[in-house]
């Protein structure tokens, strides 16, 4: 009987919120190629809902389990999409590879995402492990980071260590993960340089008219009531100073929604208690929307900066606070963007470094001719004298031209190259083990019901068995008590031991 041809690439993305299912589902689309389907055929780049990849997203369950308006915000769909506990997510995958031959049945996955926090990666490297021990044929494991990596960064690495690909989102990143690897003694050659998945748009043109700023706000950065009131404040008091600009403060989530970092703090309940001038207003949404209509991006330490200076909008990395590894701001030290609200306001406008965009792997391609200078001059063009809001249109190429355009280009290989390796791929191999951290893994596999030889504990649910509506119910009333008592009874709490 002859083999059948495969039609289509199939990928499992598990992400644990909506910023980790938007860059899982974003990088499974550029990385995974649809297979050949001739001997004089190459393979292709597919994407969800294209011909070449069928790509199938479970949710994990938890605190930060996006709703379903943070998924239509975040604007990835998925051929099949579902909610799961991560015990549940390896009897899926056990299932999977249990129909690998059996014709009546979708061929099994490819590829498998892990867009997680570094334990969540880690205790599903040792469950997946598990579930295919034995096995002649299993997917390729990917992982990585959905934006700048400026803390716990060898806790976070070695926790990610065992994935067939770790992915780096910059050069300077890929060096950093390998010398973290390589000074424990791990192996290194997981690491795979790409980019951030989610760049691109249009580049910046010249001013927009009204001319905006927007202020990129982050859930815990800075953490501090005094803090986020005195960058509210600023933003009010630039909105006050140029009434004829508009000016947005773009927040990530509604109030009762969690995303990737817990937000104590919201600035909109902050907002409720002071007048904002007309000309300020609290928007949500998609950044890259927001972006298109942007002329001065400004934020403490956002990936939606590193999202702007790809496009070429001139962008404002905030040091009012300091410049300090807690705010994150000091991985943009040697960036050129780091500037104050006072010197903002006086007409400065930060002009990036070529330098060190390029280790970080935007605007590649383009040039800084879409910058404005402090005088609102485009960046290499003679002063004018004009307002920033009247200065020079772009006149760089396209900002998601040039390098950014390969950018996954080693990552699709590796991952074809690994597919068609005779015998299949090894077992999964982690360098946390029951020998390296015996005091440290248990714990992290336990947090997800797993033992710690990766087998699901006892009282983990029957396999099979759906959750029945008071169940549900309960379920979300939980969650839903969660995140009240983190927004609105832990600052309470915390205000009180203060006294």
């Amino acid at each position: 009987m002859p083999a059948r041809t495969k039609k289509a690439r199939r990928v499992a993305v598990l992400a644990d919120s909506d910023t980790r299912w938007k860059w899982g589902a974003l990088t499974a689309s550029r990385i995974v190629s649809a297979p050949p389907q001739g001997s004089g055929d190459t393979a292709e780049p597919g994407g969800p809902g294209a011909p070449g990849l069928r790509l199938d997203g479970y949710l994990l369950r938890g605190r930060a389990t996006p709703t379903a308006r943070q998924l239509t915000e975040v604007g990835v769909h998925a051929d099949s999409l579902r909610e799961v506990t991560a015990v549940e997510f390896l009897r899926a995958m056990a299932a999977d590879a249990d129909a690998d031959g059996d014709a009546d049945v979708e061929e099994p996955y490819d590829v498998v995402v892990l867009a997680l926090v570094g334990g969540g990666v880690q205790a599903m490297l040792h469950g997946l492990k598990r579930v295919w021990q034995g096995r002649a044929r299993r997917p390729v494991v990917v992982t990585g980071y959905v934006g700048v990596v400026y803390e716990k960064l060898a806790d976070g690495l070695l926790l990610r260590h065992g994935a067939d690909l770790v992915l780096a989102n910059s050069r300077q990143d890929a060096d950093r993960f390998r010398a973290v690897y390589e000074g424990v003694g791990a192996d290194a050659s997981a690491v795979t340089e790409v980019a951030l998945p989610f760049l691109g748009g249009t580049p910046y043109q010249g001013p927009n008219d009204p001319y905006t700023v927007v202020f990129a706000a982050q859930p815990s950065v800075p953490a501090g009531r005094a803090e986020r009131a005195y960058l509210l404040d600023r933003l009010i008091r630039h909105a006050a100073a140029h009434p004829e600009r508009e000016v947005l403060l773009k927040l990530r989530s509604r109030p009762g929604e969690h995303t990737t970092h817990i937000e104590e703090l919201p600035y909109q309940k902050l907002a409720q208690k002071t007048d904002l001038p007309p000309n300020l207003r609290l928007v949500y949404g998609h950044m890259g929307e927001v972006l298109d209509r942007t002329d001065l991006l400004v934020t403490v330490s956002s990936t939606a900066a590193l999202e702007a200076l790809h496009r070429r909008i001139p962008t404002a990395v905030l040091t009012d606070l300091g410049v300090r590894e807690v705010l994150g701001n000091h991985h943009f030290t040697g960036s050129g963007c780091l500037a104050s609200w006072e010197q903002l306001d006086a007409g400065h406008r930060p002009v990036p470094d070529e330098e060190w965009l390029a280790r970080q792997g935007v605007a590649a391609g383009g040039h800084a001719g879409g910058h404005l200078a402090e005088d609102g001059s485009a960046a290499g063009e003679s002063s004018t004298g004009a307002d920033p809001a009247q200065g020079s249109p772009a006149g760089g190429g396209p900002a998601a031209g040039g390098a950014y355009a390969t950018a996954f280009d080693t990552a699709r290989e590796r991952i074809a190259t690994l597919l068609a390796a005779p015998g299949g791929l090894p077992p999964l191999d982690p360098y946390y083990t029951a020998a390296t951290a015996p005091g440290y893994l248990p714990g992290i596999l336990a947090r997800h019901h797993l033992g710690p030889d990766g087998a699901p504990l006892s009282g983990a649910p029957a396999p099979g068995r759906e959750p029945g509506p008071v169940r549900q119910i309960v379920r979300r009333a939980a969650r839903g008590a969660y995140r009240h008592g983190v927004q609105r009874v832990a600052p309470v709490i915390r205000r009180m031991g203060d006294l």
